[in-house]
């Protein structure tokens, strides 16, 4: 099962107490005060692993916490500081704070890690606390407690290239043809309930990752249909395309309807790269297409997804395409 968010509370361990303690040795008078200091608390970090592709997990575990650290004891021992607790993630998880809607930290690299909740630190033992007016200190202190956080976890998918289209458009036919996915198909809307990831290979040693995201509608950028659950997923991805169906009455109306709600989910869409591709051309004859490239603007891709028909021209297409993106974000 694909879960692309989930809310948990972490809690760092507490520091240990200082001890209380005095130094009784036969013949030493007097020896004062030996009591050692409380250990640190246990961090709770969380680190991006990239064999992990859901927040299912934190489904059914939605506590994590720290070990404490251990008291101190005479003799000056120092207390055992506590384990930390490392948290794995699928890299692309988003943390944010539940309470004040900041981001923490945004795991989008392969171990990448970072610490969400210190430990408390140890208390000191009545050894700190000896001075030429108080030899016999009796006054230890207690160890701070560890930072207890509300956190909302968000997955969004790294993907190069990410497929947008009406259901039913063909975005997984499109993507079992190009890559090795085999995302489930069948003759029907909204058969595509989770994103799927595919790597699509150009030639030895060259490649990119395309992600089909579940058809979006009209309305989807306010939560209609399955909208605001899978939009977030395009927001990485460097290049989109627009998978039409060949059949449309209307194709620029269905682009400025896709192209619209990409753009009032998140602004930034709209100046994003851009490919337009009409599928199921494989369902039309030689005539109906030529009749069909003369209707539409010159720059957009004929396509099957079935047969593979225009899938070399979109491929250099997709490679021209990211290449200039990158070169783009590399000057500036």
């Amino acid at each position: 099962m694909f879960i692309d968010f989930a809310e948990i509370e972490v809690k760092a361990g507490d520091g240990g107490h200082g001890c209380v303690s005095f130094r009784r040795e036969k013949y030493i008078a007097k020896g004062g005060p030996n009591g050692g200091d409380g250990g640190r608390g246990g961090d709770v970090i969380f680190r991006a692993d990239g064999n992990l592709t859901t927040l299912l997990d934190f489904r059914y575990k939605r506590h994590y916490k720290a070990q404490n650290g251990a008291p101190g004891e005479g003799s000056l021992k120092s207390g055992k500081s506590g384990e930390s607790v490392t948290v794995r993630v699928p890299t692309g998880t988003i943390l944010i704070n539940a309470e004040t809607e900041q981001v923490i930290a945004d795991l989008d690299e392969d171990g990448k890690e970072v610490v969400v909740a210190r430990g408390g630190r140890g208390g000191h033992g009545n050894t700190h606390f000896k001075s030429a007016t108080n030899q016999t200190p009796r006054q230890a202190e207690n160890g701070r407690s560890g930072e207890r956080i509300r956190i909302n976890l968000e997955l969004k998918l790294l993907a190069d290239v990410g497929l947008v289209g009406l259901p039913n458009a063909g975005k997984s036919t499109m993507l079992s043809v190009l890559s090795e996915a085999r995302p489930k198909i069948a003759d029907y809307p909204f058969t595509t309930l989770i994103p799927n990831l595919g790597i699509v290979k150009i030639r030895d040693h060259k490649s990119f990752v395309m992600a089909d995201i579940p058809g979006i509608i009209e309305g989807a950028s306010h939560g209609k249909g399955l909208g605001l659950q899978f939009l977030r997923h395009i927001q990485r991805t460097r290049l989109v395309v627009y998978l039409i169906d060949a059949f449309t009455d209307d194709v620029e109306k269905t682009i400025a309807t896709l192209k619209t709600e990409l753009e009032q989910y998140d602004r930034s869409l709209a100046q994003r790269p851009a490919i337009v591709v009409l599928n199921k051309i494989d369902l039309f004859d030689e005539d109906e297409r030529k009749m069909i490239s003369q209707k539409v603007h010159p720059d957009y891709i004929l396509f099957s997804a079935l047969t593979g028909l225009g899938a070399v021209d979109l491929l250099n297409r997709i490679e021209h395409a990211l290449e200039h993106e990158r070169t783009d974000r590399t000057t500036d």
